[in-house]
């Protein structure tokens, strides 16, 4: 059985850091993009980040873009977030995903499995 299991998450000041982690199991992640798609309160589902098979290819939201970096490490079948200059806006539940094909993709309707999440919360 697949599992995302997130990690991380936690209440932080405005301008810190948080690191994500997202540990596949039931599945080797290898050969599939992997996301980061985050919903906060009253929003819809938005896209973060995502990060080819290969790890050659990663894609950002504008909104994140130069704060946060998406890695992987297929050895550790685990794919991870480091989110630094965290605002306020930021506040969250963060979603791991994994693609349906090795192919970096934006679409939330390109993943298969998603994990549970992990609450983000940035004070002012």
């Amino acid at each position: 059985q697949v599992q995302l299991v997130e990690s991380g998450g936690g209440l932080v000041q405005t301008g810190g850091s948080l690191r994500l982690s997202c540990a596949a199991s039931g599945h080797i992640i290898s050969s599939r993009a992997m996301d980061w798609f985050r919903q906060a309160p009253g929003k819809e589902r938005e896209f973060v980040a995502t990060i080819s098979a290969s790890g050659i290819r990663t894609y950002y939201a504008d909104s994140v873009k130069g704060r946060f970096t998406i890695s992987r490490d297929n050895a550790k079948n685990t794919v991870y977030l480091q989110m630094n200059s965290l605002k306020p806006e930021d506040t969250a539940v963060y979603y791991c995903a994994r693609g349906k094909v090795p192919v970096a993709t934006t679409d939330v309707y390109g993943m298969d499995y998603w994990g549970k999440g992990t609450l983000v919360t940035v004070s002012s």
